[in-house]
């Protein structure tokens, strides 16, 4: 005879909340415990290595003693992975890396193995390796977002914008919002050729926003697209409109479909005062503008920006750059992706570029 199931009467009061509690500590406890594991696997990894190394430089051994040792690790740990020829060669190479053993125990250990194996395929040089071991720590990538990060080639983009922010933002916020900003932007993810106008690119970075928000960076949330102002009468229409979560302010980007040209500055600055007039909260910053366009002369944009009173940055956008020849002639037409995407709305027609 099978049981029924007895009907749960109401909670008392405060239950609900106590539950909400304990779901959260259990959680808590949770990834403590797996880190905890990952940190004394990494630690072991890494002085598995750094025997290795000391064994060969003092006693002359040569690399045919790695398969040895793999093949009596794996009899001695039959259930235990990791004890492969090419794991302890990673291993190897892991303490060669990092040979302090407080750093791997303060920084490399709070990254998964495979991570730390990616940090030492693709990068060469300890500085680009501690830069991306901190960010990937800081913004808990993937493995998959980690390399796709170093491939794009992150570091060497980052803070690189034209912008004015030392001399119109305050420090350190200057700092930080000089570092959330990019050059150039790699929108490969988007399949447009270099020939795509601005609002077929526009149409594109909605439709991948999440692509876009991680292209962008931490912090980025989107508000909108083509987002109506209402000056005096008249309607204007903002690009793109995101919030920054640490800057603590709305950030309008306007997408320009050639050369950088310093009059794209005015309606970008146009833009700003409107938003800090209607949307900008009490407790929010100034609002940030980026200008992004196909090209720009590095100088020009620099004078460009020596006058203006407002927050700004100028960055390019790439569009095809790390796509292979091959790969280019197979890509849609611009015809056939606006066929493809939603035709825009009335009011977005009768935007200004």
């Amino acid at each position: 005879m099978t049981d029924r199931p007895v009907p749960l009467t109401p909670p008392p009061t405060g239950y609900a909340d106590w539950l909400a509690e304990l779901k959260s500590r259990i959680h808590s406890a949770q990834q403590r415990a797996t880190l905890a594991v990952n940190r004394e696997l990494v630690l072991l990894y890494w002085q598995i290595g750094r025997d290795i190394l000391e064994r060969q430089a003092r006693e002359g051994w040569g690399a045919k003693v790695i398969d040895r040792l793999a093949h009596d690790l794996r009899t001695a740990f039959p259930d235990m992975k990791g004890f492969s020829p090419r794991n302890l060669k990673y291993m190897r190479s892991f303490a060669q890396a990092w040979p302090e053993a407080e750093f791997v125990q303060q920084a490399a250990a709070q990254l998964p193995w495979f991570h730390l194996c990616t940090l030492i395929d693709k990068l060469k040089t300890r500085e680009e390796r501690d830069w991306y071991l901190s960010a990937t720590t800081q913004h808990n990538w993937s493995r998959n977002v980690l390399e796709m990060q170093i491939e794009t080639n992150l570091r060497a983009r980052t803070g690189q914008a034209v912008t004015n922010f030392e001399e119109r933002m305050p420090a350190p916020l200057s700092d930080l919002a000089r570092e959330s900003l990019k050059d150039p932007y790699r929108f490969d993810f988007l399949g447009l050729t270099e020939e795509a106008q601005e609002r077929a690119v526009e149409d594109a970075l909605v439709k991948h926003v999440t692509q876009f928000l991680l292209e962008l960076g931490a912090g980025f949330a989107f508000v909108g697209r083509q987002v109506m102002l209402d000056v005096g009468g008249d309607e204007f229409f903002i690009d793109l409109l995101f919030y920054h979560l640490k800057l603590r302010c709305y950030v309008v980007i306007e997408l320009k479909g050639g050369k950088f040209k310093p009059e794209h500055l005015g309606q970008l600055g146009f833009y700003l005062t409107a938003v800090d007039r209607q949307l900008k909260g009490e407790n929010d910053s100034p609002t940030i503008g980026l200008l992004l366009c196909k090209s720009k002369n590095k100088v020009v944009a620099e004078y460009a920006l020596g006058d203006k009173t407002q927050p700004m940055g100028v960055a390019e956008y790439k569009l095809m750059e790390s796509l292979p020849a091959e790969l280019r002639t197979s890509l849609p037409t611009i015809e056939a992706i606006e066929q493809e995407l939603a035709a825009s709305a009335s009011s977005e027609e009768d935007a200004e570029d």
